[in-house]
């Protein structure tokens, strides 16, 4: 018993202390990149985390189904619940020339389904990934809205950010495929949103 509340004190600090290390860090983020609850992880991060708390995290993927079907989806992710989903007449975005994406309602019911299954709870640590960590700072903000009190986001996400701007930019500047971590293309439909698990 006792050295079970010493390992969990020793996690905790540690925990607390990679976040400290990157405060300065963390306060110039992009502001579409913050979440209230403040918790930040960089890919690297996230998936030392992930490995070293088997079972006792729950790691999502936020982006659209199509995003992992066609890039692929990291393989310690637990589920593909995205955040935004395509509306339903993939209607234009004239602004952003792309499609237009609205909040898929399910979000929230779906994340505590999978923390569930996971003997978690809402006090437990959640990790949210998306493209390139806007996505998942507004998920990060709901759940806490809900109640959550560990919702990490991966800030550069899946993809990483733009290497420079205009019409040449790609996402090669950071992110866990540009990491090297490990991601595949070949999906687990348990894993997929809407799929029964």
């Amino acid at each position: 018993m006792r050295i079970s509340v010493v390992l969990s004190y020793v996690v905790f600090t540690l925990v607390g202390l990679s976040t400290a290390a990157h405060a300065g860090e963390w306060d110039s983020l992009p502001k579409k990149k913050q979440s209230t609850l403040g918790l930040y992880m960089h890919p690297k991060e996230a998936y030392q985390y992930v490995n070293e708390h088997p079972g006792k995290v729950l790691f999502i993927d936020v982006r659209t189904k199509e995003e992992t079907e066609f890039l692929g989806m990291p393989t310690v992710a637990d589920a593909n619940v995205p955040y935004l989903v395509n509306s339903d007449w993939f209607e234009w975005n004239d602004g952003a020339k792309n499609f237009k994406l609205v909040p898929n309602n399910n979000f929230a019911a779906e994340v505590e389904r999978r923390l569930k299954e996971k003997g978690l709870t809402k006090n437990d640590t959640v990790i949210l990934m998306c493209r390139s960590g806007d996505r998942s700072a507004m998920g990060a903000d709901l759940l806490a809205k809900l109640g959550y009190t560990k919702v990490y986001t991966v800030t550069e996400g899946f993809e990483g950010d733009f290497s420079e701007a205009g019409p040449n930019a790609r996402r090669t500047v950071n992110g866990w495929k540009n990491d090297g971590l490990p991601w595949s293309y070949q999906l687990d439909k348990k894993k997929m949103y809407g799929s029964a698990s």
